[in-house]
């Protein structure tokens, strides 16, 4: 496995697929995602890098929710939601693919600034080589991290379980388009292969089973993540609508009209 402190063979996929390494380390103590996800982790003790007041969490939320000007906190913390599992699917498909193994992600090693974008905003204290299949990554992706974000987003904010799922599938299905994309430009048919099929085999998971249609390198969810409520904003590419929803009431109100 071709792995280094500062995880360096990510860096030709562009910074959504970086993940910062041990060196060098953040400029500024940052929280652990296991801190983040305390509440589902029952963690008694809070991280000593994040005082027990913080709640990176819902700092996320607020900023998403500012920055796009949503009009319902739920519709923030599903892009928030999304915009995460984006990274840890970026992260984990492009380590099993490039260096054929994958750094263990487990939440008390990866620090997180929610104040940052990519790839400033997660760092991993210690790089540890685990190896790049699709049951490892499932256990440290699903179970790891997005089983115990989508409780707590759940918990927090209502947003329903069967949306944040989907969201999963659908950040999995386009880490995956981008990386192969990627491989095909630069002649690397072998990992283009090699993400689809751990792309195929991750889509099997039960937990992301019934989300949507995989097809190729293309994705169709059945469900919605309210992005389109966003002021000015549209559906998007694989969304279960074809065109925003005129209002809630009316979709609610149509026989067989999918889920958000």
């Amino acid at each position: 496995m071709d792995f280094d402190p500062g995880l360096t063979a990510l860096r030709p996929l562009g910074g959504f697929f970086v993940l910062r390494g041990s060196r060098p380390s953040p400029p500024r103590p940052l929280p652990t995602l296991a801190h983040a996800w305390a509440p589902v982790y029952g963690a008694a003790t809070p991280d000593v890098h994040a005082p027990a007041r913080e709640d990176p969490l819902a700092f996320r939320v607020r900023k998403v929710a500012a920055a796009l000007r949503a009009p319902e906190i739920r519709v923030a913390a599903s892009v928030a939601h999304q915009g995460l599992a984006a990274r840890l699917w970026s992260v984990t498909l492009g380590c099993a693919v490039l260096c054929g193994g994958v750094p263990d992600l487990a939440p008390r090693l990866l620090r997180w600034d929610p104040d940052a974008a990519a790839p400033d905003d997660l760092w991993l204290a210690e790089v540890r080589p685990l190896p790049g299949d699709a049951g490892t990554i499932a256990e440290l992706v699903l179970d790891g991290h997005l089983a115990p974000l989508t409780a707590a987003l759940h918990a927090r904010y209502r947003v329903a379980t069967g949306l944040l799922w989907g969201n999963a599938a659908s950040a999995l299905a386009g880490a995956a388009r981008e990386l192969e994309r990627w491989s095909r430009r630069h002649g690397r048919v072998d990992a283009a292969a090699h993400a689809r099929s751990l792309t195929a085999a991750l889509m099997a998971h039960p937990l992301l089973t019934g989300t949507g249609a995989l097809t190729g390198n293309g994705f169709r969810r059945r469900s919605c993540c309210l992005y389109y409520r966003v002021p000015g904003a549209g559906v998007c590419g694989d969304c279960c609508f074809s065109h925003p929803p005129r209002s809630p009431q009316l979709r609610r109100s149509s026989p067989g009209a999918p889920s958000e």
